[in-house]
């Protein structure tokens, strides 16, 4: 079964095609830069080259119409002939509120909800639902699943995912936790159990999800009971651009002080913060990591910091959970920069941790493994993240009509 897997943001749009029972990546890419003067798409091959066609591109339906032209295009993939070739469709959808634990086929029902979700979701449900109907539109008959990232989260219980807010604020608009990289969070907290030759079941994973956008999560038995995003993807840890836990009293202090709107503010705490408020000099840790290397005493103390919160919070998350049997590092950081991992693991001795220092320096730039020592009382795996493979076969799963879950 060929599914197209579509991840639609504010001005872009991500595919892949995956054969779901092989796992195959017949092709991938993704536009850019919609609605602007230079919109692209961008596609990747199976040896690992790119390629970059300029493309008039006005809005979301015309950027799916593009995908499906390079997929049938010699210019493009050409990877299937036809566009009947196509069985499904799965989509992320960022946001599901308390409406939607688990993937579902899409209906009006479905939309309609997605669409009350437009409140605390403004930058991502919209478009989430543009790549939704731009599909309706171009392929009317291919089934759509909506596979969401707050889904895993929704088995956190309720001490869990309350603000200590007055209480009508949950009842009348549904402010509570709700946390947000599900997808990635599921199918790692699944594939370190099938390294390591065990299952969920009796396990305690804290599973670090770690990038530009990072989040941590405590899975008990397969069954997330905490993470660290909440409301919104800004709670939690530091991260490339975004601030992550601030003291609310600080950025009313700041409000105040400048004279700053709402968006004033979500715009300093979203795009303006994190690594890349810090040091000024960037949001990719690759590019700080240099700076610090060569003594930029700005870039170093963003490393320190960043590392700092996600120590924090396997600490945390050690506690919660009553012990820890796994942790797992995964995301762009999480696989592959190797100082970060070794940093944050030497402070775990504490909780039995030990890591091969020479294997982990080896294990990055797509390669995963367990770096723990044979002694060491916690297991420590790099895992690479699959959320296109989830969403692919949780799609297929659905279109059979078969549990996603099961």
């Amino acid at each position: 079964m060929n599914i197209l897997v579509l991840n639609c943001g504010s001005s872009s749009a991500k595919y892949k095609l995956i054969e779901a029972i092989s796992g195959d990546v017949l092709a991938e890419g993704g536009v850019e830069k919609i609605g602007l003067p230079d919109a692209f798409i961008k596609l990747k091959f199976a040896d690992g080259s790119k390629k970059n066609i300029d493309l008039d591109i006005t809005d979301h339906n015309g950027a799916i119409k593009a995908i499906l032209d390079m997929l049938t295009s010699k210019e493009g993939h050409a990877c299937i002939e036809s566009l009947k070739e196509i069985d499904a469709v799965g989509h992320r959808v960022v946001h599901g509120g308390e409406k939607f634990n688990k993937s579902v086929l899409i209906n009006q029902e479905v939309k309609d909800m997605i669409r009350e979700c437009y409140g605390i979701a403004p930058l991502h449900n919209p478009v989430n639902m543009a790549g939704i109907e731009a599909i309706e539109q171009v392929l009317p008959e291919v089934p759509q699943v909506a596979v969401f990232d707050t889904a895993f989260h929704q088995s956190m219980p309720k001490k869990a995912y309350m603000y200590p807010l007055p209480y009508e604020y949950y009842e009348r608009d549904h402010v509570r936790r709700y946390g947000f990289h599900g997808t990635s969070h599921r199918f790692v907290s699944r594939r370190v159990c099938e390294m390591l030759g065990t299952t969920v079941e009796g396990k305690k994973i804290i599973c670090c999800h770690i990038g530009n956008g990072a989040s941590i999560s405590a899975i008990k038995d397969g069954k997330c009971i905490d993470t660290t995003m909440g409301l919104t993807p800004t709670e939690g840890l530091m991260m490339g651009t975004r601030s992550g836990d601030v003291d609310p009293g600080a950025l009313i202090f700041l409000m105040e002080k400048y004279g700053m709107s709402a968006h004033d503010l979500m715009n300093v705490v979203n795009k303006k913060s994190g690594v890349l408020g810090i040091t000024g000099i960037s949001s990719d840790m690759r590019e700080v990591v240099e700076a610090a290397e060569n003594g930029n005493e700005r870039a170093q103390l963003a490393l320190d910091m960043y590392e700092l919160r996600i120590l924090k919070y396997i600490g945390a998350y050690a506690a919660e959970l009553g012990g820890v049997d796994i942790i797992a590092f995964t995301g762009g950081v999480g696989e592959n920069q190797t100082g970060t991992r070794k940093t944050v693991c030497r402070n775990l001795e504490f909780l039995g941790v030990k890591i091969d220092e020479e294997l982990n320096e080896v294990l990055w730039h797509g390669k995963e493994g367990e770096i723990s020592t044979p002694d060491s009382k916690v297991k420590v795996v790099v895992v690479l993240t699959d959320e296109e493979i989830t969403i692919a076969r949780d799609t297929q799963a659905i279109v059979e009509g078969r549990d996603p879950e099961a």
